[in-house]
């Protein structure tokens, strides 16, 4: 299988996750990168109007997330993750555009960035992620 290949199914077992269901997000991709796009909406807000941090961290992980799995061939875990707020949204979309920056045979770390559709950012963060045991099938959606 091409790297394009591993890429293109790793986004559609991506957007098939329930959970994705509810928050509408796109993802994209490369070899070492990703990149999450979630629009915001009003249900997403905390009582202070703005999108609430559990969101953020989202699009942060799973940014993160994928720009790690694009390197391996099983599905990867999130070990740590810390996050780092700057700014609050509450329109637009948040773009969250994650890539490895280190890895060994079974340790990567991975950072984040998360901006509004104006290009200001929002948050930042990073993870420790490892590879699995669980392969990657049609089973979870990797198709």
């Amino acid at each position: 299988m091409t790297r394009e290949a591993h890429f293109r199914k790793l986004e559609r077992m991506y957007l098939s996750a329930p959970t994705n269901g509810y928050f509408a997000p796109r993802i994209v991709i490369r070899s070492g990168q990703a990149q999450v796009i979630i629009p915001v909406r009003s249900d997403f807000f905390h009582p202070g109007g703005a999108v609430h941090g559990n969101i953020v961290f989202k699009a942060l992980d799973d940014s993160a997330f994928f720009a790690v799995n694009s390197l391996v061939d099983v599905f990867v875990l999130t070990v740590s993750f810390n996050v780092y707020f700057t700014q609050p949204v509450s329109a637009g979309e948040m773009i969250a555009n994650g890539q490895v920056i280190y890895h060994s045979k079974r340790l990567f770390l991975a950072e984040s960035v998360l901006t509004d559709t104006g290009g200001v950012e929002i948050a930042r963060g990073n993870g420790i992620f490892m590879p699995s045991r669980i392969p990657l099938t049609p089973e979870i959606g990797y198709e």
